[in-house]
């Protein structure tokens, strides 16, 4: 299997491409910025792309979707973050952005299947109103995607527009804290971890 994280952006922002060996599809996970390097990465392993999935619908993790040619996933509740500039907050940047490929919702729960791959759509508010994660289930398990909810010694903003206190008590105490302890955690900006970590030593849980 190939996992590569792609820094990109001024938020430096991971990006992720997954795919089942070279020369197969890619599944990419929020493609914010800097598209040349991240198709650098197809082209080193030979891939093509297959979907582009958002953990939310932010400008920093959106900014590169219309450059792949193929379908963009979003939470439903995301889907107007996608297609409003002032939602995704690019407006406020002077660099208005709306997304102009085909979009297809997700839901929580859903299961995606690209080749080898498959993955579970965990819907966890809190970040926005649809924001998710996304658990593989094969060819392995034990990894999570959790873009701006769950970070290395830290949590999302619930602050900003669509945010809730729904983050901490909700999407990462009750679905993000109930896999095992030794589940990879591939956030949205910062380094990898682990749950058992951020159970233990995260500061802003109690």
């Amino acid at each position: 299997m190939i996992l590569e994280t792609v820094n990109v952006g001024a938020m430096q922002v991971n990006c992720y491409i997954l795919a089942c060996a070279e020369g197969r599809k890619a599944v990419i996970i929020d493609p914010g910025d800097q598209v040349h390097k991240i198709k650098a990465v197809l082209a080193r392993h030979k891939l093509s792309p297959a979907m582009v999935i958002n953990t939310h619908g932010h400008y920093d993790h959106i900014g590169g979707d219309d450059e792949f040619g193929v379908c963009v996933h979003v939470h439903k509740q995301d889907l107007t973050m996608l297609e409003n500039a002032a939602r995704n907050l690019s407006a406020s940047f002077a660099l208005p952005y709306k997304v102009k490929s085909e979009i297809k919702v997700l839901g929580d729960k859903e299961t995606i299947v690209v080749d080898c791959l498959e993955l579970e759509i965990l819907h966890l508010p809190g970040h926005t109103a649809g924001g998710i994660g996304i658990l593989m289930k094969k060819p392995q398990t034990g990894i999570v995607f959790t873009g701006d909810t769950l970070f290395f010694q830290g949590v999302g903003r619930c602050d900003l527009p669509g945010g809730s206190e729904y983050l901490l008590n909700k999407s990462i105490k009750e679905r993000l804290f109930t896999l095992p302890d030794d589940t990879k955690v591939y956030p949205g900006h910062g380094p990898e971890t682990t749950i058992g970590i951020e159970k233990a030593n995260n500061p802003f849980i109690r």
